[in-house]
């Protein structure tokens, strides 16, 4: 992947930053001490949390999502593939124009990176990349690092007000105040913002589906509904499997970086399958 200066990357990295340390040199060292047991605790837990953030961010952010092989063609004889994702008219195999490619189950072109992008979720602008195959678990559990990290520092940020204004011989210098102000306007929309996002991300986690799928599963699941059927998504096997298609088999790594788990990205498991596992 080719990488360029992307000022929605750079707002983002310059917003870590600030509340990284506005909450441990101002909100913990106000409210505890830096030098106390309760503020080494809390300023050694926001760091490790921060570390987290940031690298699940820049692994988003730097983590190509998934190419289609120049060589791809679908196996339409495959015994083992039950469904093979076909045009809404026609009823030919999806072939990408743009990319002269055929796209693989789950596979879409975004025009920003023009090209085709493996289990394509959205593109994002805020970490300048298309959230796919490769880099949607890093991407859903930086949201998650980022979610905990604006609520934790709000509460430190509340804490620090309310000890401050009950400590008399004590001014807030106009530096602190500043902090305090920016700090409120950006950590309560953030929280709110990120928090409906991870929401939403768990919910088509737990349905294993992508957002693309999703606006498309409603359009297929009216069609059904007039037709006198039932829409079943395809790829749903159910919650516990469908947590772990997308965060791994083992629970203690469902929050690291890891995609040991997530296979080529060409095929993979359905309802319609008895086999486990995505190949």
């Amino acid at each position: 992947m080719s990488f360029s200066f992307s000022l929605p990357v750079t707002v983002v990295t310059l917003a870590i930053a600030f509340v990284y340390f506005s909450t441990v040199f101002i909100f913990i060292d106000r409210w505890f001490g830096l030098t106390s047991s309760p503020g080494l605790i809390h300023s050694s837990l926001f760091t490790a949390l921060s570390l987290m953030c940031v690298s699940n961010y820049a692994a988003s952010v730097f983590t190509d999502p998934g190419r289609v092989p120049p060589k791809y063609l679908p196996e339409i004889e495959d015994a083992r593939s039950s469904i093979h994702e076909i045009k809404r008219k026609g009823g030919d195999l999806r072939y990408c124009q743009k990319c002269s490619l055929y796209k693989p189950p789950r596979a879409h072109h975004c025009r920003i990176c023009k090209r085709c992008v493996l289990r394509m979720d959205h593109h994002c602008i805020w970490i300048n990349n298309c959230v796919g195959h490769a880099n949607y678990k890093k991407f859903f559990i930086f949201v998650v690092y980022a979610v905990t990290a604006c609520i934790y520092s709000l509460v430190l940020l509340l804490g620090s007000l309310v000890n401050d204004s009950q400590t008399e011989d004590e001014q807030i210098g106009d530096s602190s105040r500043t902090a305090y102000v920016i700090s409120g306007l950006l950590l309560i929309p953030l929280s709110i913002t990120l928090s409906i996002l991870l929401a939403w991300h768990i919910y088509l986690v737990l349905h294993n589906k992508t957002t693309i799928e999703y606006y498309e599963g409603v359009r297929a699941m009216w069609l059904a509904e007039k037709g006198g059927h039932i829409y079943k998504h395809p790829y749903d096997l159910g919650p516990f499997d469908n947590l772990t298609a997308a965060l791994g088999r083992n629970i203690f790594c469902w929050l690291c970086p890891t995609t040991k788990h997530i296979g080529s990205g060409l095929r993979f498991r359905t309802s319609f399958d008895n086999v486990s596992g995505d190949i």
